[in-house]
C-alpha cells in the first residue's frame, strides 16, 4: 500500500484525462443529471459557486469603513472565503465548466475522446452552471432580504461597474486567463491530494489569489453580475454578455489550456488509455473506490 498523501504530477495529469473520458462516455441525461441521486450536477455547481460568491460579498460588502481606509485587506478578506464554493464542488464531485476547460482538451489531444465531445460538454455544463447561478440570485440572495439593502446593495452596484463596465474587453479577456490558470491548478492539486483535508488545502490558496487578485470567473460572475443587474446596477444584460460574460469565457478557455497542454507534454507523452475508453461515470467512481480500498 502506498503512504504517500499525494499522487505525482504524472498520475495526477492521468486521473484528469480518466475523468475526461469517464464523462464523455456517460449519458447526456447523466451529464445533466446524476441518476444516483436525482440531483442536476451542473446547477448544483452553480448553487456552490454562489454561496462562496455570497460569502465574499457579505464579508466585501458589510465592512464600509474598512473598505475605505483599507481596500486592499477587504480583497484578501473576501479574497479568503469565496473558495468554500470551489471547495464543496470539489468534494462533491459536481461539475463545474472551468476545469472541464482542461480536461477534455487534455483528452482529446490524447485522442481518446472525439473532437466533437469538448463543445458538446461545454454546452451542457455552461447552461447548467448558468441556472444553478441564476436560481441563487434570484431566490437565495433576492428573495431573501440578504443583500438588498445598504451597504450591501451600494457594494455589489460598485462592484459590478468595477467588474464589468470600467475595463476595457481585453482587460477582461486577460483577468480571465490568469483566473483559469489558478482554478486549474486548484483542481490539479486537488485530485493529487488523497485526503478531504489535504484536497481543501490544495484547493483554497489558488482560489484565494484569483479572487483576491480580482481576476474574472465566469461562473462566479454568473451569479455576481446578475446579482448586481437584478439591483439596478448600471450593468445591463446585454452589456453583461457582449462585455464580460465572452471576454471572461475565452480568457477562461486561454487559462485552462496555459495549464492542460504543458501537462500532456510533459507527462502523457507515451501513456494510452487502454480500457478506458469505454469506461463511464459510474464505473470509473467504482474503480477509484476499489483502487483506494486497495
Amino acid at each position: 500500500m502506498d503512504a504517500s498523501c499525494t499522487l505525482k504530477p504524472a498520475e495526477v495529469a492521468v486521473v484528469l484525462v480518466e475523468q475526461a473520458v469517464a464523462k464523455h462516455n456517460t449519458r447526456y441525461d447523466k451529464t445533466f443529471f446524476k441518476a444516483a441521486s436525482d440531483q442536476c450536477v451542473h446547477f448544483l455547481a452553480g448553487v456552490m459557486l454562489s454561496f462562496g460568491g455570497l460569502f465574499d460579498m457579505i464579508i466585501s460588502g458589510g465592512s464600509p469603513g474598512l473598505l475605505a481606509s483599507n481596500p486592499g485587506i477587504v480583497k484578501v478578506l473576501g479574497g479568503f472565503v469565496f473558495p468554500v464554493g470551489i471547495a464543496m464542488i470539489a468534494l462533491q464531485g459536481l461539475e463545474l465548466l472551468t476545469s472541464n476547460l482542461m480536461t477534455f482538451p487534455m483528452a482529446v489531444l490524447k485522442g481518446v475522446i472525439p473532437w466533437w465531445s469538448i463543445p458538446v460538454n461545454w454546452t451542457i455544463v455552461f447552461f447548467g452552471n448558468l441556472s444553478g447561478s441564476l436560481f441563487f440570485v434570484a431566490v437565495l440572495a433576492k428573495s431573501d432580504g440578504l443583500v438588498t439593502s445598504d451597504p450591501y446593495a451600494s457594494y455589489i452596484r460598485s462592484f459590478v461597474v468595477a467588474k464589468a463596465i470600467t475595463p476595457a474587453w481585453y482587460q477582461i479577456f486577460i483577468r480571465g486567463i490568469g483566473c483559469n490558470w489558478l482554478v486549474c491548478v486548484a483542481f490539479w492539486q486537488a485530485a493529487g491530494a488523497r485526503e478531504t483535508y489535504s484536497k481543501i488545502i490544495a484547493i483554497w490558496f489558488p482560489i484565494w489569489i484569483f479572487v483576491s487578485c480580482g481576476f474574472d470567473h465566469v461562473v462566479a460572475n454568473m451569479f455576481l453580475l446578475p446579482l448586481g443587474i437584478i439591483l439596478h446596477s448600471e450593468l445591463t444584460t446585454d452589456l453583461y454578455i457582449r462585455k464580460s460574460l465572452i471576454a471572461t469565457f475565452l480568457g477562461n478557455i486561454i487559462g485552462a489550456l496555459f495549464m492542460g497542454l504543458p501537462a500532456v507534454y510533459f507527462y502523457l507523452g507515451d501513456w494510452d488509455a487502454s480500457g478506458l475508453r469505454g469506461v463511464e461515470e459510474a464505473r470509473m467512481e467504482r474503480k477509484n473506490l476499489n483502487i483506494a480500498d486497495s
